[in-house]
């Protein structure tokens, strides 16, 4: 018989607001617009000398740092094959490249992610690396799996699940 072990977080407060826009279907890029995302975690692994797999603690308080990043800004692809995303000092400008429409926003309003479309799957891909990193370098362990779910609308959930040792890349 075989055992495993996980905790799951989803709170109240594990929530940001946030604008974005994405494109689908090749060359369709749809209206800007906003969400009131809500996060969950689990975190999977072997239970440590307290008899838990993570402090709950600290998966809370660092998953809550991560979404403070993403709160109230407008959410930008880095490496998006029709959006050019152009930053400066004061402002970033995103240009879909297809039709020429344009878009200018305060640089400290946006967050340029290194994601090639700011879909909610891709969102909790990114969310779960950096919530590993940061467990890792707060409790000295990585777990050894994690799924994190992004719900961009109450109940439309993207999850990404992320083995701990392949987040390093």
């Amino acid at each position: 018989m075989s055992t495993s072990y996980h905790i799951r977080l989803d709170k109240e407060h594990h929530v940001f607001s946030a604008a974005h826009f994405i494109t689908f279907s090749g060359n369709i890029c749809e209206r800007l617009h906003g969400h009131n995302y809500r996060v969950a975690c689990e975190v999977h692994g072997e239970l440590d000398e307290n008899q838990y797999v993570v402090d709950f603690i600290a998966v809370r308080d660092e998953l809550r740092k991560i979404l403070d990043e993403l709160e109230h800004r407008m959410l930008l692809p880095a490496s998006h094959p029709l959006i050019r995303v152009v930053a400066d000092a004061k402002e970033v400008t995103a240009t879909f490249l297809p039709d020429g429409r344009r878009w200018v926003f305060p640089a400290d309003d946006c967050v340029i992610l290194p994601v090639a479309n700011t879909t909610a799957e891709l969102l909790a891909n990114w969310i779960g690396k950096r919530l590993l990193a940061a467990l890792e370098e707060k409790t000295g362990s990585r777990p050894e799996r994690m799924q994190i779910g992004v719900d961009e609308n109450n109940g439309q959930w993207g999850v990404c699940e992320i083995a701990g040792d392949s987040a390093k890349n």
